[in-house]
Order: structure tokens, then sequence, then C-alpha cells
């Protein structure tokens, strides 16, 4: 695929590189195509991202429908169709912000004026159609063979929620239409497990306007969340981790030592207590080094591992919310693990193999990052060297591919972050590890040395679920709500054919109940039918249990599983191999 540079120069595209150029192609189709239904548009950024394109646009007070995303997709295959030739030209910074203010561009004028003095400002045109962009981009719009127009949002100019809304519309793009078909239906499959709805039809959780962003629990919710916690509990004591509690609210000193006011105080919520301002924490890792700091340590006692099931609260745009997966307030499974700095290997390994042992047991797929030295850091370059290196000496000794992700590190340490990959193919960042130099070095913690002497102990921070809260939301689309026995709210659902089986019915359900098995008795008068399908459709149960007159009279129950296999046992029987299939926590990969 041959594509222009914005030197002018033409040149084969790399294959790696291919669908970024194609989806930001059609970024600026769309944009052309807006521009000729909407004149008075004015655009601010649209790029290509990994799903897709979108280009923030400034509609004024015009409000847009389905109809009108039709009439842009419309508009762009004319476009494509009239095989515009797309050329670049570079203009010095006056006369690239004039021709944006003769084009009436003010966003393009003010992205202009945050560039440096001497920035090499270039552009692209089609027909009557010109775009700041550094490119590449094909060569011809005829170029672009497989798009959509999927949708629209809104978003703030510049992300800056004090600047204008502005109207995101968004598209897809892929090298060719089978390309594109399969997406789509990877798309509808992904509609249809929507945690959101799921989440309502099974009464997982609520999310309500009186509190947008603060998700209740609803009895089954609860129940799929402890049941995480439990077994999060379980194999934390089994890994030598102790568990603590830190306060949910702790004086703006706190995380200014900590360095979190400073690079996170927009995203705090604050409070004022006896004439002290006070700030609902963001994280956990703070109360933690209290924790650690309220005492003398020994270096026999490292390396210490606190773990804490901390609820936290951070600011989002309501714009940014998004059902469990973007929330104002959850739980992170945090860990901070307190050593010396000849413990860092070998207690990264430990984690790693933690955190692996989790996710095969949901049958999660996943691959690692390593995220090194952002912007906005604090610490010297030695601390971040020697973390960084601590963090591929562990990567490297397990023999784990790594991909480096520059610059995305946190703000006090490098990190490792684990991407998991679902049924449907979707990746979610979940799990991480950060090696911590500077937070000990603030709070200038210690431990006494085998010599006497006073060292500073290093710290990893770290989490597997991510956030419970969205971790459920995962796991709710990963398995579409057909989850393990030992997850499900409801584990077995009696079926009773008819009232003559109605006692018998009950029997088995107190017979489950008294086992500690999640049982629910379906009594209603309704045909036996009905009641299968929406045992299986809506409450997505393991196991239904009907009962006849055959199984009444017989002392036996029919056992439907989740592959619509019907088997006649004994209750002890059943009773026996579910108890076991739930102690084990046995999981199987989703469909």
């Amino acid at each position: 695929m041959k594509v222009i540079y914005n030197d002018g120069h033409v040149d084969e595209c790399p294959e790696d590189e291919e669908l970024h150029v194609i989806r930001h192609t059609a970024a600026h189709i769309m944009a052309q195509a807006i521009s000729r239904l909407y004149p008075d548009a004015d655009f601010g950024y649209g790029p290509a991202t990994d799903n897709g394109f979108y280009y923030d646009v400034d509609l004024g007070d015009r409000k847009l429908d389905d109809s009108d995303l039709e009439a842009i997709e419309t508009e762009m295959r004319k476009i494509v169709k009239e095989n515009e030739k797309i050329t670049t030209f570079c203009l010095p910074r006056d006369e690239a912000i004039k021709l944006m203010e003769d084009r009436h561009e003010k966003y393009k004028v003010e992205h202009i004026g945050d560039l440096a003095e001497d920035a090499r400002i270039t552009f692209y045109q089609q027909g009557d159609y010109i775009d700041m962009c550094v490119g590449p981009h094909l060569c011809y719009t005829k170029g672009l063979k497989a798009f959509k127009v999927t949708g629209q949002s809104g978003a703030y100019w510049k992300g800056d929620k004090d600047n204008k809304m502005l109207t995101r519309i968004n598209g897809i793009a892929f090298r060719t239409k089978d390309e594109l078909e399969a997406h789509m239906k990877l798309l509808e499959e992904a509609a249809k497990r929507d945690h959101r709805k799921i989440g309502r039809e099974m009464d997982l959780f609520m999310m309500r306007d009186e509190a947008p962003g603060f998700p209740f629990w609803l009895p089954n919710g609860m129940i799929l969340k402890n049941e995480l916690i439990d077994y999060w509990r379980e194999i934390h004591t089994a890994d030598g981790y102790v568990e603590i509690s830190t306060p949910l609210i702790m004086n703006k000193q706190l995380w200014k030592t900590s360095g979190h006011w400073d690079h996170y105080k927009d995203n705090m919520y604050s409070t004022t207590i006896d004439d002290e301002e006070y700030c609902i924490k963001p994280m956990n890792c703070p109360g933690g080094v209290l924790v650690y700091a309220s005492k003398p340590h020994s270096y026999r006692e490292l390396p210490i591992r606190a773990g804490e099931l901390g609820l936290v609260h951070r600011h989002e745009l309501r714009g940014a919310l998004h059902g469990l997966f973007r929330v104002r307030c959850f739980t992170q499974d945090d860990a901070h693990i307190f050593m010396r700095p000849d413990q860092i290997t070998d207690e990264i390994m430990g984690v790693v193999h933690l955190i692996d042992s989790v996710y095969a047991k949901f049958g999660f797929k996943y691959h690692v990052e390593l995220s090194t030295r952002p912007d906005n850091s604090m610490g010297s370059d030695e601390d971040w060297a020697a973390a960084t290196d601590g963090l591929k000496a562990a990567l490297d000794k397990l023999g784990m591919e790594y991909a480096i992700n520059e610059g995305d590190g946190a703000f006090y340490g490098p990190k490792i972050d684990f991407h998991l990959e679902d049924s449907l193919g979707r990746t979610w960042q979940c799990g991480t590890i950060q090696l911590d130099f500077q937070m000990p070095l603030n709070f200038d913690l210690t431990y006494t040395d085998a010599d006497g002497s006073k060292k500073r102990p290093i710290m990893i921070h770290r989490v597997i679920y991510g956030s419970i809260e969205r971790f459920i939301g995962i796991l709710i689309e990963h398995y579409a709500g057909k989850f393990p026995t030992w997850l499900a709210p409801c584990q077995v659902k009696v079926l009773p054919v008819s009232e003559k089986t109605l006692d018998y019915a009950k029997g088995v359900t107190a017979a489950l109940k008294a086992a500690g098995i999640r049982a629910t008795l379906d009594e209603r008068d309704e045909k036996i039918g009905y009641k299968i399908r929406e045992a299986r459709s809506i409450d997505r149960v393991p196991y239904m249990l009907i009962l006849g007159e055959k199984e009444s009279e017989a002392g036996t129950i029919s056992v439907r599983d989740r592959t619509n296999e019907t088997t006649s046992r004994s209750l002890d029987d059943f009773i026996a191999d579910i108890t076991e299939e739930v102690s084990k926590r046995t999981s199987y990969i989703p469909e």
C-alpha cells in the first residue's frame, strides 16, 4: 500500500502501520464530508485510534441524530468515489495561522499556538478540504475501501471540562470489507454481552441519576463480588500477605508528601474538617506507607506484603462514565510490598506468578508491557534506572515476552502492565506491578540492616483485579453472564413441572441450601418451557433441576446443564459433584 508522507514523497507503508494510515485518512474524509453538509462546522482534533477514528467538531447548537450520521457516511462514500488526489504541503507558522484564520478554523489556530515556535507545520489536502496533519495518508480517497460511521458522543476541547463540549463523531475503517464485516459481527456480539444490559437482567448492580458514577450493588451482585473477594483473600493468605485497612479520608498534607497532590489533585475529592483540608483517597498507597511507618522494622521482617481492599474515589468527567468500566468509586485490590534491594527480582517474580494464576482461573490470555518514565515524574535518574532495570531483570528471568511502552509509567516509578484478552479478543489493562523508590524517600521509611545501620526499603505497588468493579464488568462480558458455578449468584434453579411436584421441589431446594449451594425455587404458575427459557437466558444458571412426577415418585432429579445435556441422577450425587466443583473453583473457557 503506497502512502504520501508529509515531505511529499510516496512510498510503501509498513504493514503494521497500514491500519493507522487508513483510519487517519478516513478521519479526514469524514471531516470533508461534515464540512460539505455543515459549512459552519469548526474542527478540533481528528486522530486515528486503536479501534477506529473520530473527529471532534463544533456544530454550534446543532444536535445530530442517526439520520445525520447516515448522511455523513453517504457523503464520505461520494468523496471516495470522486477519487480525490491527496497532497501535502508545509507552511511557516505565521502563514499557517493565516490559512486557518481565512478558513475560520479557530480550534486549529489555537492548536498552532500550542506548538513550538520552530514547529514544522504540515497540511494535507484533498479537493477543497485542507487539514493540519503530520500524516502519512493514502494517496487517493478511493484507497479507503471499508469504513462505517458508528456513533457520536461528547468531548471537551482538549479534554478540559472548562472548555466547550464538542461533538465527537466516531467511525471504524479496515483494509477490506471482509475485515469490516467481521468487526461488525464482533460489535453485535459485544452489544449482546454489554455488562450494563446483563447487569440489569441478572439484578447484579444499578446506576442512579442521584449518584452518577457510583454503583449500587444488588444482592446478586454482592454474591459475585464477595466470591471474588473470598478468593482474593484465600490466595493472598497462602502467599504470605497480611491484610490491612486504611482510612477513606486523610489530610491534604499526606497527599502533598506522597506526591499525589501535585500530580493528581484534579481527580481528587476534598472536604474541610476542623478548618483543615482533607482528601477522599483516590488510591490506597499513602495509607499503606503510614502503616509501615508506624513502628521500626528489621531487615529480617522484610519483605512485608500488605494487602488492602480499599474503596477509592476519583473524579471522572460525567461524559466519560460507562457502567462499571468507568466509575467514580471502586474497590482496588491493592497490595504494597516493602523489601530490601536484594529482594526485588524474587518479589516481582512472585507477584507475576500470583497474577498469572488468577488470570488462568478465569481463562484469560494476556500480554505484558513495561512502561517507562513519564514526563511528569518525580525522583532521580539513578533511581528510575535502577527501578526499570529491576523490572526488566524479573521479566527476563521469567522468560516472559514484553513490549516497551515508553513514557507511560506512574509518576513515582516504572511499571509492568498486564493486558487481558477476553473471549471476544478484546484487551483490558487490569493487573499492574509498579516499583517505587520515591514514596519510601518522601516518607523517610527505614529498616535496620544486619550491621545496625538504617536503610531505605523499596516499595512495590500491585493490583490483580485492578478495580473489582471494572473486573466484574469484564467478567460479565467475558462469560456473557454465564459465570462458572463458584461465581454464579444462583447456582441451581429448581423447576417443578406442575403444582403436583411443588412439595417435592421444595424439599430438594431445602437440601441444596442445607449443603451450602445457592439454589432458587421457581414456584410460579408458568409453563415449564417458559421457566427453562428464563433460567437459561435471563438468570443464566449453571444447572436446572427439572422435577416432574417421574422424578418425584423415584426420588431422583433431572439435571440440565449449560450444554443442554439432561441426565437423571440422585440428589446426593449431584450435591457431592457440585460441592466439589465449587470448592475447587472449577472454571471453563467461555464461548
